[in-house]
């Protein structure tokens, strides 16, 4: 009933015919009999905003120690740089992976490829502007010897495509 008191005839009339003073009249009061009382759902949204914020610094902590971490030890201060001779040994033992499907992961191309031998590392490339794989992938075994057999793989179904498998020159 305290709500019906705020809007009865008496409090508009004394403002006369301007329904733009009436309608603040109105809001205002709301307003007032409003703070007296705290939104429980609007509290746990700013607590989840707080901590997501909180989240957000640790994450952008945790970046700035693996970026350090990366660049220790390289003379620019960027990202250490491989020599051509490591360059030249890191893609003999690596393999090109076409025709692989945009939903695959690196852990199904590492199983997939598992009895060729020790793999290094699977690096699926995706697309900068949207982040959507691009459809190829690459795969560093621990030994370009790996490689021959993996090669054997040629032609083969993964996730049901035919893939396509090319040996780095």
């Amino acid at each position: 009933m305290a709500d019906d008191s705020l809007l009865n005839d008496s409090n508009l009339a004394t403002l006369g015919s301007n329904d733009d003073e009436a309608e603040l009249l109105i809001e205002d009061d709301y307003l007032k009999g409003s703070e007296m009382q705290i939104d429980p759902e609007l509290e746990a949204i700013k607590a989840r905003v707080k901590e997501m914020e909180e989240e957000a610094e640790k994450l952008k902590q945790l970046q700035s120690e693996v970026t350090k971490q990366m660049t220790l030890g390289s003379p620019t201060g960027s990202t250490p740089m491989l020599t051509a001779e490591e360059k030249a040994e890191v893609d003999n033992r690596s393999i090109y992976v076409g025709n692989v499907d945009y939903g695959a992961t690196a852990e199904e191309l590492e199983a997939h490829f598992h009895g060729c031998g020790a793999i290094n590392r699977v690096t699926i490339l995706c697309n900068k502007a949207d982040g959507h794989p691009k459809g190829f992938a690459y795969i560093e075994f621990g030994s370009k010897e790996f490689v021959e057999t993996a090669l054997a793989m040629n032609e083969t179904l993964f996730r049901g495509r035919q893939i396509k498998i090319i040996k780095f020159i």
